[in-house]
C-alpha cells in the first residue's frame, strides 16, 4: 500500500490535473470553435498552416497545446508531475506506466499541431482566414493567464487543498486500521502522521 504522504501527493495532484484539464481544455475546445467557424470543417485534413495566415490564434493554439503536454511553467506539468512522482513512490511500474501514457498523449497532440498549424499553406481557404477578433482575444488571452498563472504559482492553490487533503487521507488511512485501533483513533482525536505531504 502506498504511504500515507504518497497518497496525500497523488490527491492533491489529482485536483490540480483537474482544475487544469477545465482551463485547458476549455481552451482548446474554444480553439476548435474558433476554427470551425471561419472553415465550418473539424477534418485535420481541411487545414495546414493555420499559423501563418493566424499567427494570433496559432500561438494560442499551440500554447494551450504544449499545456495538455504537460509543458513547465503551464498549470498541465504541476498536476501531472505530481501524479506521475506518487506513482513511482508508490510503484515503480504503476509510474512507468503513467509515464508512457503521458508521452503518447503528447507525441498525438504534437502531430496535431504539426497537421493544422505549421508547414506551408495547402489550401486556398485558409490563405484569407482572418484573426482573432477582440471577442476571441479575451477568451484566449483570459484562458492563457490562468494556464500561466497556476503553472508558475500553484501553491496558493495547493495551500487551499492541503487541509482538506489531509483529513482526507487521515480517515483512509484509519479504515484500514484494525478495527480497536481504530476506535481509539476516532475516540482520541489522534491524528495519522503523513511525513512529508503535512
Amino acid at each position: 500500500d502506498a504511504r500515507p504522504d504518497t497518497a496525500a501527493l497523488a490527491i492533491q495532484g489529482s485536483l490540480m490535473q483537474m482544475l487544469s484539464h477545465g482551463f485547458v481544455s476549455a481552451a482548446m475546445f474554444g480553439a476548435i470553435g474558433v476554427l470551425y467557424d471561419r472553415v465550418h470543417s473539424r477534418e485535420i485534413a481541411d487545414y495546414g498552416g493555420v499559423l501563418t495566415s493566424m499567427p494570433y490564434f496559432g500561438a494560442f493554439a499551440i500554447f494551450f497545446g504544449m499545456a495538455n503536454c504537460g509543458l513547465p511553467g503551464t498549470s498541465g506539468f504541476v498536476g501531472e508531475f505530481m501524479v506521475i512522482l506518487a506513482a513511482v513512490q508508490a510503484n515503480a511500474w504503476v509510474g512507468f506506466i503513467a509515464a508512457t501514457a503521458l508521452i503518447l498523449g503528447a507525441a498525438y497532440t504534437l502531430w496535431l499541431l504539426k497537421r493544422v498549424f505549421l508547414g506551408p499553406i495547402t489550401h486556398k481557404h485558409v490563405k484569407t482566414l482572418e484573426d482573432l477578433n477582440p471577442r476571441e482575444w479575451v477568451l484566449m488571452g483570459t484562458l492563457a493567464i490562468y494556464v500561466l498563472y497556476f503553472g508558475l504559482f500553484p501553491k496558493p492553490l495547493t495551500d487551499v487543498m492541503q487541509p482538506s487533503v489531509v483529513r482526507l487521507v487521515e480517515q483512509i488511512t484509519i479504515s484500514k486500521l484494525p478495527a480497536p485501533a481504530a476506535s481509539d483513533a476516532v475516540q482520541t482525536g489522534v491524528p495519522i502522521s503523513l511525513g512529508g505531504a503535512q
